[in-house]
């Protein structure tokens, strides 16, 4: 596959998802000291359509720009580590050690846990016999 069109395809996937966590961001502010459910829920659900899209996109009949679209474009630029490890250092730097802490602990394991239910949904979706099934 040419490089110039899964290069485009990236960008503009990562453009898409980065103005839609930036949108979800601003509009939900996090105060000081807080639990950063925002970000949390954006990498929880990017988490899970990342395991989805990515047993989804294997298939012959996926278009081939399909995945660096969707996975390392909209899903990369959608969720994001710099974010909550800034809000985790933000937290520890205004005392709320415990909170950053937390955090963290919960991003990583929740994370993990939706990436392996994505991909549980998307298992059950290809299922030979199912209706509908690719």
């Amino acid at each position: 596959m040419p490089r110039l069109p899964v290069l485009l395809a990236v960008a503009l996937g990562g453009v898409l998802g980065a103005l839609a966590r930036y949108g979800l961001t601003s509009a939900f502010p996090v105060r000081s000291g807080g639990f950063d459910w925002v970000v949390l829920g954006v990498n929880v659900s990017g988490c899970f359509a990342i395991g989805v899209v990515m047993l989804l996109s294997e298939s012959r009949r996926a278009k081939p720009l399909l995945r660096p679209f969707l996975t390392t474009g909209v899903l990369g630029g959608f969720t994001t580590f710099s974010s909550y490890v800034v809000g985790m250092q933000r937290d520890m730097v205004g005392g709320a050690a415990r909170t950053a802490l937390l955090y963290g602990a919960v991003s990583l394991v929740a994370g993990l846990a939706a990436a392996a239910a994505g991909l549980a949904v998307a298992r059950a979706l290809l299922r030979p016999g199912r209706e509908g099934a690719a």
